[in-house]
């Protein structure tokens, strides 16, 4: 077994955090707050190295000479709002109205152009795996993503108060509701298949 000190720490951690949810005893849940403190802490400090790295490659592509590949724009941009933007939070604070606002005047247009990528991919997405495999998977999918791409563009917005068909709109636009908890129900189990593992000393990322 490789690092078998790291594995039997995150082992010992992982048990002494599991253990402290469900036996309330003092000396456990106060081993427990500690190590998901640090545990907190660690993601932190990660997460500051992961966002420095971020910055140092864009800058990189930035400055970089003239050549093959020459430099990135996009990079300078990318550097230039990164920049305005810690300065803006620092200087107004997160809570503050304006700073919120231009954010969101950000945020919401660039999520809305995603979206519309994601419905023109799905679209011929569907159509590849229809023209590809022309089985009861494949026509239940093709019809499915029609069927949610008209509603979703609200063309029947005009009939959607008809009794029949606002019953049947409804019950399909509760259908991505059951969708999306079926999806945080399969990360729910991954995520505790994956934790099983590491306590297990099946899976050692931390090993290098």
């Amino acid at each position: 077994m490789k690092a078998p000190l790291a594995t039997a720490v995150a082992i010992l951690a992982g048990l002494l955090v599991l253990v402290g949810y469900f036996v309330p005893i003092p000396i456990l849940v106060t081993l427990r707050t500690l190590l998901l403190g640090w545990a907190v802490i660690l993601v932190a400090v990660a997460t500051v190295v992961g966002i420095l790295n971020l910055v140092r490659v864009h800058w990189r592509k930035a400055i970089r000479a003239p050549g093959k590949e020459g430099r990135d724009l996009y990079s300078a941009v990318f550097l230039v709002a990164f920049l305005l933007t810690i300065a803006a939070g620092v200087w107004l604070g997160p809570t503050s109205t304006n700073f919120q606002q231009v954010v969101l005047s950000i945020q919401v247009p660039a999520e809305t152009s995603l979206m519309a990528i994601l419905a023109i991919v799905l679209a011929y997405a569907s159509l590849r795996l229809l023209a590809q495999r022309r089985g009861t998977l494949a026509i239940l999918f093709v019809f499915s993503a029609v069927i949610f791409l008209i509603l979703g563009s609200g063309l029947l917005a005009t009939v959607e108060t008809v009794s029949p068909v606002k019953e049947i709109v409804s019950v399909l636009n509760r259908l991505p509701v059951a969708g999306g908890r079926g999806i945080l129900l399969g990360i729910a189990l991954g995520s505790l298949v994956a934790g099983l593992r590491v306590l297990m000393g099946a899976d050692r990322p931390y090993r290098g």
